[in-house]
């Protein structure tokens, strides 16, 4: 239920609330040079054209009012819907480093500020409603007239309402209060940043550009590429202190195990922070806090806690802090005479202490050590990605030698990875557990394995079908060098399993089908905004090493071209029988038929999963499958020794 809170959570509240932009030190030309630069490593697009500068406006004013509670849309009906020749114009504009166009709807949306501030004492008077639908806010377009604009304001003061009671974790009031609070904050920004041009609109500028070539290619601000380089490492400098903001400062909710804080020992849960450093953080936005906590290791950060009412100072050094429960959990499973190894991978990580595929091979080796291991189940549910380099080398750990994956660039050509090291962790029984939030490396390691059918794979009827690849603008391993002008994040290409199959788009296809909570979501790359279209390379599984330089080919052949991964049989022989199982299972099972009625309900509550998620019926029918194939395969091998 864990999961799923925190889906919803960023589902309803990044949509109906404004997200923390830090700005940086932008000029016009530095915009021009950074959409140059996205340009040339594109796959896709080489330069900006009419159709889309139509995108990048639409994506503009979706920067300025995500929640469409701001703009009418006779305020903005000209660049919603541009003539041709204001498109030539934009566009001309842009390659002179000119923007004014896009200054220009800065303006308007500065001008609608007070008119949303009238509007929100008039959704204070009114009665709200109990039953809007989400999908409506959310597919709906910009209000057509000021009444029109109250009522979306209105209904999305239900769906907040909504939220909170769901929660169950604040009041109300207090968590009406804290998207308040955002919104002022927001509201704050672009006042204080009304002349033209400056760095704040020049950031949007440039998210709204990078995002119209399609829906990986980003800019990040110099903050949000810090947050971007965490998310990938699952590490960062700071304290280890998980904070919740209460309005009158921010309470310490969770001391990190490891953590700088926890070392210290001073903080405590439900301390009150109200200043750092002896400036004072109440009123300010929680991301701007915590960039103020965070800072180079070994240094030292000052913080001012109340706690019972006592006027506490705190120094706490800074330090490194992994988040060790993002990374990896393994878990034993009893069966028979020995043990079902399940490992949770939730990203494909990589820092210079550890990284995803060493972290794997040596629970895989402690397991094996141990135990009598019988069979492994990989669980890549949730998981988004991570570093291609740690898709291939977790896919190593289950194959000999061979290609993974085929990435071909922004100039088409085609590069093929590969595991050369022939050394296999675990060549027993597999099988990989996915689902609709599997995404991009999940994906190459679910598809190569199944291509090579060196696993079974089990769970939603498709995975997220992300089968783009990305480059970073800068060095990955160095937090310390990030451009005060900002990052951007590229796509260069697509990838394809050895079979020469991209999931781009329609995701990896499951040998057994088994549903979880969100098998009846629209989730997946094909709701993206602008997805790359789908495509196919040839089958690469005997290599011909045709991607190496000519000279190299022999040299490199002479150790590789022996112990190539085949393709199996042992497994897949046992499908059908797999599958057979699994249904009658599930059609069997009353507490799962009801799970799947409860999917079938027309505008069904997540919330009502609850009880059924506790249980995660699709990990234990996924344990099932895994006993059911270790028996099959231990009754041939019984057979084979009898004749």
């Amino acid at each position: 239920m864990k999961i799923l809170k925190k889906l919803v959570f960023i589902f309803i509240v990044f949509y109906l609330s404004f997200s923390y932009t830090a700005t940086c030190s932008l000029t016009e030309k530095d915009v021009s040079s950074k959409i140059t630069s996205i340009l040339k490593l594109h796959a896709s697009y080489k330069e900006l054209n009419t159709d889309l500068i139509e995108k990048a406006l639409r994506n503009f004013l979706e920067e300025l009012d995500p929640t469409k509670s701001y703009f009418l849309e006779s305020d903005i009906a000209k660049w919603l819907y541009p003539s041709n020749e204001l498109k030539i114009k934009i566009l001309s504009s842009i390659k002179k480093n000119k923007f004014s166009c896009f200054e220009d709807i800065y303006e308007v949306m500065i001008s609608t500020i007070a008119r949303r501030n009238l509007l929100e004492k008039k959704v204070s008077q009114r009665t709200i409603p109990q039953d809007v639908d989400f999908q409506e806010i959310k597919d709906s377009s910009w209000p057509l007239s000021e009444e029109d604009l109250l009522e979306r304001l209105i209904k999305i003061k239900s769906l907040w309402i909504k939220t909170a009671k769901q929660f169950q974790t604040e009041s109300e009031e207090k968590f009406l209060q804290m998207i308040e609070k955002r919104r002022l904050l927001k509201e704050e920004k672009f006042l204080k940043n009304k002349k033209k041009p400056n760095t704040l609109i020049f950031s949007y500028i440039l998210k709204a550009i990078a995002s119209s070539l399609d829906a990986h290619t980003n800019y990040f601000t110099p903050q949000e590429a810090a947050q971007f380089l965490m998310d990938v490492h699952k590490r960062f400098f700071g304290i280890g202190a998980v904070l919740k903001d209460n309005l009158n400062g921010f309470s310490i909710e969770k001391v990190l195990e490891n953590s700088p804080s926890y070392k210290n020992g001073k903080l405590q849960i439900r301390d009150l922070i109200v200043a750092v450093d002896q400036k004072p953080i109440i009123g300010m936005d929680i991301m701007e806090v915590v960039e103020m906590i965070r800072g180079k290791e070994g240094s030292k950060v000052l913080l001012t806690i109340l706690r019972n009412g006592e006027k506490l100072e705190v120094e706490v050094t800074r330090g490194e802090v992994v988040l060790e429960n993002t990374r990896l959990k393994t878990t034993v499973i009893p069966y028979g005479n020995g043990i079902i190894g399940y490992l949770q991978l939730f990203s494909f990580y990589e820092d210079p202490k550890s990284s995803s595929s060493k972290d794997m091979e040596i629970e895989l080796e402690k397991l094996k050590e141990k135990e009598n291991l019988k069979g492994v189940i990989l669980d890549l549910r949730n998981n988004s990605g991570g570093l291609l380099s740690e898709a291939v080398k977790v896919t190593s750990l289950f194959i000999t030698k061979g290609i993974v994956v085929s990435i071909k660039d922004n100039e088409g050509k085609i590069k093929h990875l590969r595991d050369i090291e022939g050394k296999i962790t675990w060549e027993g029984a597999l099988v990989v557990l996915t689902n609709k939030c599997s995404a991009s490396a999940s994906e190459i390691v679910s598809q190569t394995l199944q291509d090579y059918k060196r696993a079974i794979i089990v769970g939603d009827k498709k995975t997220f079908g992300k089968g783009s690849f990305q480059t970073f603008s800068m060095e990955s391993s160095d937090d310390n060098k990030i451009n005060p002008q900002g990052e951007f994040k590229v796509t260069r290409g697509k990838y394809y399993s050895v079979s020469g199959k991209s999931p781009q788009l329609y995701g990896v296809t499951p040998d057994i089908v088994v549903p979880g909570i969100f098998f009846k979501e629209d989730l997946g790359e094909e709701f993206a905004k602008f997805p790359l279209n789908n495509d196919k390379i040839s089958p690469h599984f005997k290599d011909d090493l045709s991607d190496l330089p000519y000279l190299n080919r022999r040299k490199f052949s002479f150790f590789y071209n022996h112990d190539l991964q085949p393709i199996l049989k042992k497994y897949f022989c046992h499908l059908d029988a797999l599958k057979d199982n699994s249904k009658k299972r599930i059609e069997n099972d009353e507490n799962y038929q009801d799970f799947l009625k409860t999917l079938n309900e027309k505008n069904y509550n997540l919330y009502k999963l609850d009880f059924f998620n506790r249980a995660d019926l699709q990990k234990q029918e996924t344990i099932q499958i895994m006993k059911d194939l270790i028996f099959f395969m231990e009754k041939k091998d019984q057979q084979l020794i009898a004749n």
